[in-house]
This record gives C-alpha cells, sequence and structure tokens, in this order.
C-alpha cells in the first residue's frame, strides 16, 4: 500500500444487477468483456495506486438497452447503489449519477433527484445514444437542468454507429474518435457558451481534441467569416477539463499539457474496464514517463479535483 492522495475521476464500478441483466437488454456493443468487480477489489486497486477518492461511474452502454419504465427504474437503481457506497465510505467514493437518456424528461428528473436526494458529486453522460450526440437541441432542457445545478458532467465515450474494425474492440480507437466528434458537436453548437455553470470532463485526454483543435477552429472559422474567430473557437475547446485515464505518456499527455489549462487536467485510471495491470502501468507511466514537474503532478493528482469537487476539499 503507498500514501494515498489521487482523486479518480475517470473510474467504474459494476453493480451485480446491471451485470446480470446486461446480456439481456443489448449487451455491450463495444467487444469488450464485462469485467469482474466488487467494492473491496475496487479498494484494493486503490490502495495500491495512492487512490484516495474514486469519483464511480456506470460506463457504456449504460441503461440504453433497457425500455420504457425500465430504463428509468434501473437508472434510479443503479444511482441508489451507488449513493449507498459513498454513504458507506464518503472519504473513498464518490458518485457521477446516471441518467436514462435518451429519455429526456426522465434524465431531467433523474437530475434532480440525484443532485437532491443522493448529493451526487456530478452526472455522467455517454457521448451519444443512439447516434445523436449531445449538442443536438433535444437535449436542452437537461442541458438547463444541469446549469441549474451547476453540474459537474463526466462525459463517457459510446460505441459510435459505425462497424467495428475487424479483431479490434471498440474502446481501443472509436471510443477515442467518438469523445472528439462529440466535443466537436457541443461546441459548434454551442454548449459550452450557453451553458456556463456546468463543468464537463472528457475522457481519454479529450480523444483527439488536443492534436486536431486548430484544424477544427481553423475550418470553422473560414465556412463562417462573419461568426466567432479560430482563437474564440479554441478557447471554448479549453473550457473543457480533461481525464488522464489511459492518455499518459509524453505523447498524448504532453500534446494536453500544451493545449488544455493546467489546471483543468484531471487524474483517471479507467479501472476495472482497464484492468488492473494495464490501469497501474498507465498511473506509473504518469509519476515516471510523462515529462511533469512535481507541481503539476500534485494539480492532475488530487488538486484540481478538490477545487472540482468541494466535498472532496
Amino acid at each position: 500500500m503507498i500514501d494515498r492522495e489521487r482523486i479518480d475521476v475517470h473510474t467504474h464500478l459494476v453493480p451485480p444487477f446491471w451485470g446480470e441483466a446486461l446480456a439481456q437488454h443489448g449487451g455491450d456493443p463495444s467487444g469488450w468483456t464485462l469485467p469482474p468487480w466488487t467494492p473491496d477489489d475496487h479498494l484494493k486497486f486503490m490502495d495500491a495506486n495512492g487512490i484516495a477518492t474514486s469519483v464511480l461511474s456506470l460506463t457504456a452502454p449504460s441503461v440504453t438497452g433497457w425500455t420504457g419504465p425500465a430504463r428509468r427504474e434501473t437508472a434510479r437503481r443503479v444511482n441508489e447503489y451507488t449513493a449507498e457506497l459513498v454513504r458507506e465510505r464518503p472519504d473513498r467514493f464518490g458518485l457521477f449519477a446516471t441518467v436514462p437518456l435518451p429519455d429526456v424528461e426522465g434524465a431531467v428528473a433523474e437530475v434532480d433527484h440525484a443532485f437532491g436526494a443522493l448529493r451526487a458529486d456530478g452526472v455522467v453522460l455517454l457521448s451519444n445514444y443512439d447516434g445523436v450526440y449531445l449538442g443536438d437541441g433535444r437535449y436542452a432542457p437537461l442541458w438547463e437542468a444541469l446549469d441549474r445545478h451547476r453540474a459537474v458532467v463526466f462525459i463517457h465515450p459510446a460505441h459510435p454507429l459505425v462497424p467495428l474494425l475487424p479483431g479490434i474492440p471498440g474502446p481501443m480507437v472509436d471510443y477515442p474518435f467518438d469523445t472528439t466528434r462529440n466535443a466537436v458537436h457541443m461546441v459548434f453548437n454551442g454548449i459550452t457558451e450557453r451553458f456556463p455553470n456546468v463543468r464537463i470532463i472528457l475522457s481519454h485526454a479529450g480523444g483527439f481534441v488536443p492534436f486536431a483543435a486548430l484544424r477544427f477552429c481553423q475550418i470553422q472559422a473560414a465556412l463562417e467569416p462573419a461568426g466567432p474567430t479560430a482563437d474564440d473557437w479554441l478557447a471554448r475547446f479549453r473550457s473543457f477539463y480533461w481525464d488522464t485515464a489511459l492518455s499518459s505518456g509524453e505523447y498524448a499527455l504532453g500534446a494536453l499539457a500544451r493545449f488544455a489549462d493546467p489546471a483543468r487536467i484531471l487524474y483517471g485510471s479507467d479501472f476495472p474496464y482497464a484492468t488492473m495491470e494495464v490501469s497501474t502501468r498507465f498511473t506509473e507511466i504518469l509519476d515516471t514517463g510523462s515529462g511533469l514537474t512535481a507541481e503539476q503532478s500534485r494539480a492532475i493528482d488530487a488538486g484540481n479535483a478538490r477545487a472540482l469537487f468541494p466535498r472532496l476539499g
């Protein structure tokens, strides 16, 4: 065991009732195998990697395979289950609440319940629901509710509506692609400007956003010369927060550190969907192979998250 300090904003739980029912509700289209998980195993992983608190979220495909009232009921059950873990160990666990999108009315109701009754730390959204990305106008009531609650929103990639590459699970390459696609969709549809009270975390160092943001912004400014400038668009992309899950090392983190506001980079592990061995290796690379100063490491490990989550401060 090493000293606990880190706050992990990209880490998942697998509620037993959800895992057991998933195959009967469409399964996981990503090609990924459902990992074994228990709260005790999660705590062991945390202790081995110096993690003080894990903000737990349900990953893709979330509750999209359930239909009708069962979708709302399953989202509520997941949130109540996670909230109980937080009540038992408020020092070790946090809650990103699940919402029953694409049911917008149900999602708004669950947001209000999560921040009211459950005192959630934030909300988890997928990058797309049935191919509809989060900048779409039909989601405006949800964004209004999130803005009203001054919510932290963790956006996890989902399976894009494209065929998987043969023999390659979707999370390997398609998920970073979908994070990027959704970020562009949100920025160019005004989400970051219209709902400024929402703090949005992009998974996996934002996918390809830091690498390609200048391309997006210069082209968009040329397409709409009377609109925002390329610098205006870049500022909107820089308003996101970013996690380090599966993205440490000099290549990805080097690009992110040069592009992002340094106060908006947060530690993430992606455990248990990234195995203990893989998650631990990326944490080791973050510590020793990413070229960070001691001050940068402290900020990424915990300082930036404490500023974002007052309960953990």
